[in-house]
């Protein structure tokens, strides 16, 4: 019986931090960093290029910023979030998403298939905002999860008003899609 009481113990303290071990905090601007090895995708006359990419520069939209290890699995994990957001059919002056592909969480030998399949997707969705992150800088510096997936809302103000490592369930899908609606 102490056994189990010591253990329900230690899990309530521990429990906060299995539920977010990242250092994200809602209602201030995500940590400074920036992705200049590879970095933001720029597309101009369907040739791919590259430019540097900072999370200080959020201020004017909404967005969706979606971290996500470059394994095919880590991007199945918030599909249907994906699709929400496709159906919501949000202004592209007021909301961007941003999708950041951790380059360096691939399966060993993959990262030039992960960079060829992010450069397919910008020329596939040109409107979109992707960033290859070959050193996995925004991971190590936000303290993301290897091999999963991140939601971040940002509202126009660059203030982060969601955060969720993993899979989102209905009830976040639709929490976050609202989120956006109220802040663009």
């Amino acid at each position: 019986m102490m056994y189990k009481t010591l253990l329900a113990i230690i899990f309530s303290a521990i429990a906060p931090t299995l539920a977010q071990a990242n250092n994200i905090k809602i209602d201030t601007t995500l940590p400074t960093v920036t992705v200049a090895n590879k970095g933001e995708l720029v597309l101009n006359n369907n040739t791919i290029g590259y430019q540097s990419w900072r999370s200080t520069n959020l201020e004017g939209k909404t967005h969706i910023i979606i971290a996500i290890a470059g394994r095919s699995s880590a991007k199945e994990i918030n599909a249907e979030l994906v699709s929400a957001i496709s159906a919501a059919n949000f202004p592209q002056a007021k909301y961007q998403t941003i999708t950041i592909i951790n380059q360096d969480d691939a399966i060993w030998g993959t990262a030039s298939f992960v960079q060829s399949a992010t450069e397919k997707s910008k020329k596939k969705y040109p409107w979109s905002s992707m960033v290859l992150d070959s050193d996995g800088v925004v991971q190590k510096k936000w303290d993301l999860k290897k091999e999963d997936s991140a939601i971040i809302v940002i509202n126009k103000n660059a203030q982060v008003v969601f955060i969720h490592e993993g899979k989102l369930n209905q009830h976040q899908i639709k929490q976050v899609i609202t989120l956006v609606k109220k802040n663009i």
